[in-house]
């Protein structure tokens, strides 16, 4: 099963995709919202073109597990962006993925702009691959 990841944030949103047995993944790209139309209509057609049958949208719960508003606007934009497609959308407990990334890309070697933007998708990257190996695909 295609997935894709979304690492939801006002400024950029990073995504992730999985292959089509569901099992590898990798960073796809790193949007820049400029308006919420623009940004919908961008994940629309990444939808239609990488045949994804299904979308995992990270949660960012606070430490203890709770809601903050950055919880509220990415469930906010996951039912927006259900109204508009048919793929089940699923929720990822997101919590401590940025570091995670930093983590992985500082291994990488990556630094510098290139890293900037390649943290939202590797953050991607973690979301999706941890909904994968939770078993709930």
């Amino acid at each position: 099963m295609r997935a894709l990841g979304i690492d939801f944030g006002l400024k950029r949103v990073g995504l992730a995709v999985s292959d089509r047995t569901g099992t590898l993944v990798s960073p796809f790209k790193t949007i820049v919202r400029t308006s919420r139309n623009a940004l919908f209509d961008e994940l629309l057609e990444i939808i239609h073109n990488e045949v994804i049958e299904t979308v995992v949208v990270g949660l960012p719960l606070s430490l203890d597990g709770g809601d903050t508003l950055t919880t509220r606007q990415a469930r906010n934009f996951a039912e927006s962006l259900g109204r508009r497609i048919e793929q089940p959308i699923h929720l990822m407990d997101e919590r401590l993925t940025s570091a995670e990334a930093e983590e992985e890309l500082n291994a990488a070697g990556l630094y510098g702009k290139k890293r900037k933007m390649a943290l939202d998708s590797q953050a991607a990257v973690i979301i999706l691959r941890s909904w994968i190996e939770s078993g709930q695909s």
